[in-house]
């Protein structure tokens, strides 16, 4: 292989939330930062190309579906609109690294040599030694495949990313596994006209949520004709040819020691993502990583070896955006010599949502969790449809779901609140700012919301406080 040498301030391996935007940031100040990216496409990182943006794409448009419109077509249409979109937001994030003189942008795949250095496979035989004083790994997190017999065989077996740039829309859908991703696959295909059906080995899906609020994002979901089947082990999957046709997969599971199966024309496996860190060779930079490979870090993001630091999901941490974001701060902090610098310690309230149709929010403490902890708490809870003041939710025909909240009886504090409802999304951040800055229950309560709003949900809904 031929190669070159570069040496630089700071090497990014990974071009996701925290990487790009550090690497940008120390190019301003006029660092010399080298980033290495392993894909063209995937520029600006997984939230961008096959995460969060193009899901809540296809999401959007599932719940504005053109009158008269098949659901097929719709769908072909919406799959060809997110791919303009993130084609779009991969262009301006690399346009916006290419404005800076001081910043490098690499393709390949990198993997160290030593403490210090990586080698770049860029390609046509090459490789491009990096050498820097200050490494960032960046390389986000892949979908967990599971040894199940016949999966790896089944070419209509495939992960979110892949499903996403499917062009024509499967009638039947079988998703193995009821977390976040599989939920949100579930409710936005379940849109389009599939037929789904999930299987969650867990006896529960979103067991970590009350009651009531599972009850209420599994009606949800049935009102949408998505079957839901808990404790459901997957034992196997055949390839079914059709002669003319493509080939559909068999899945056979377990529910209660009985076989059953389910026919679908994709199955999407959705059993959760681990650090990607498999081909980095980080044992040659003498960087820990634990059993699942995650790279160990402490509340600065330094790594083992305290010139390499690690961002986001590849850390074992919270899979968001806004924490590989609020990554990028702490470790600016670190190269810029900051005198009281952040720590990932002095995160509060951090709020996160399944996009369900309505979406799903929470931050803080569930009720159960609550009482757990030991807290004297008053609850306030309402299906939507019984908050008379919430006109915002009428307006846009969307009153399914329900709105809860957690307080600390003693201090009046918000502990924490479960939102499904009609941008949910957006008024989980109310509450979250008010738990970071001690803005009581009653308080937020008696505030003055503009009208018709979903925010204005709190001056009914904790007046209901028990």
């Amino acid at each position: 292989m031929t190669g070159a040498a570069i040496t630089t301030d700071l090497l990014v391996v990974g071009f996701g939330k925290g990487g790009k935007t550090l690497a940008a940031d120390m190019g301003r100040q006029g660092r010399t930062v080298v980033l290495v990216e392993e894909s063209a496409l995937m520029y600006g990182g997984t939230c961008i190309n096959t995460g969060c943006v193009p899901t809540k794409s296809m999401v959007y448009h599932g719940e504005h579906l053109p009158k008269g419109v098949p659901g097929a077509t719709a769908y072909a249409e919406a799959v060809a609109a997110t791919e303009k979109l993130t084609a779009g937001l991969r262009a301006a994030n690399l346009s916006a690294l290419a404005l800076i003189p001081s910043v490098t942008v690499l393709i390949g795949r990198a993997r160290f040599l030593d403490p210090n250095s990586v080698a770049v496979e860029t390609g046509d035989n090459k490789v491009v030694t990096v050498t820097a004083g200050d490494i960032v790994i960046g390389t986000g997190s892949v979908p967990v495949i599971p040894d199940i017999p016949g999966l790896s065989d089944c070419p209509v077996a495939v992960t979110s990313a892949e499903l996403l740039h499917r062009a024509s829309r499967p009638d039947r859908l079988a998703i193995l596994g009821g977390g976040y991703i599989g939920l949100e696959f579930a409710s936005m295909y379940a849109a389009y006209g599939t037929s789904v059906t999930v299987l969650e080995q867990r006896p529960a899906v979103l067991a970590h949520e009350d009651p009531d609020v599972v009850a209420a994002a599994w009606g949800v979901l049935t009102d949408r004709g998505v079957t839901l089947v808990t404790g459901a082990e997957t034992t196997g999957i055949q390839t079914v040819p059709r002669p003319g046709h493509p080939p559909i997969a068999r899945v056979d599971y377990l529910v209660e020691g009985r076989t059953t199966t389910v026919d679908a024309d994709v199955v999407l496996v959705a059993l959760g993502r681990t650090p990607n860190t498999a081909h980095l060779g980080l044992d040659r930079a003498g960087v820990e990583v634990t059993d699942t490979g995650a790279v160990v870090v402490d509340e600065h993001r330094r790594t083992s070896q305290p010139h390499i630091y690690a961002v986001g999901d590849v850390n074992g941490g919270p899979q968001f955006t806004y924490i590989s974001l609020d990554d990028y701060r702490i470790v600016l902090d670190q190269l810029a010599g900051a005198i009281s610098p952040r720590a990932a310690s002095q995160r509060q309230a951090v709020p996160n949502c399944l996009f369900l149709s309505p979406p799903l929010a929470r931050v803080g403490l569930t009720e159960s969790q609550a009482r757990t902890a030991g807290y004297d708490i008053r609850v306030a809870a309402s299906p939507v449809v019984n908050l008379a003041t919430v006109a915002r939710a009428r307006i846009v025909g969307d009153t399914a779901g329900m709105m809860k909240v957690v307080v600390d009886a003693a201090t009046d504090n918000i502990l924490g609140a479960a939102l499904l409802c009609h941008d949910a999304h957006e008024v989980i951040n109310i509450v979250a700012l008010a738990m970071r800055h001690g803005i009581s229950a009653s308080e937020l309560r008696d505030e003055m919301y503009t009208h018709p709003s979903m925010s204005e949900c709190f001056n009914q809904l904790l007046g209901l406080l028990e």
